[in-house]
């Protein structure tokens, strides 16, 4: 995966972020019009305890790389002019943080 435009990326408190559509998300890309505008990726933590102690800590560690995942499959679709897909975002998604589980005894 190759990042040719710097993409930031908010850890929030929150229990969710508000898009610029006022829909309430775990997470979010905003994706600029124009290219020489930075994009960036929210990602809302604030239900870590509750997480936590409904699944587990490594659980909740991997939802939030989940999204984190998720919200990087938009940034490729963003670069290379493609469809913001669900569908490719969420398998995109659950791959890398299968890979990356391979890796690791813990998130």
């Amino acid at each position: 995966m190759e990042f040719p435009i710097r993409v930031v990326v908010y850890l929030r408190k929150d229990y969710y972020i508000m898009t610029m559509l006022k829909e309430k998300v775990s997470a979010s890309f905003f994706a600029p019009y124009n290219k020489n505008d930075e994009p960036y990726i929210r990602i809302a933590t604030g239900d870590f305890e509750e997480l936590d102690s409904e699944v587990g800590r490594d659980d909740a560690l991997a939802a939030y790389l989940h999204s984190f995942a998720h919200e990087l499959t938009h940034y490729q679709q963003w670069i290379h002019d493609k469809p913001f897909l669900e569908d490719e975002a969420e398998e995109t998604a659950r791959l890398i943080v299968e890979q990356y589980a391979e890796t690791r005894e813990h998130p």
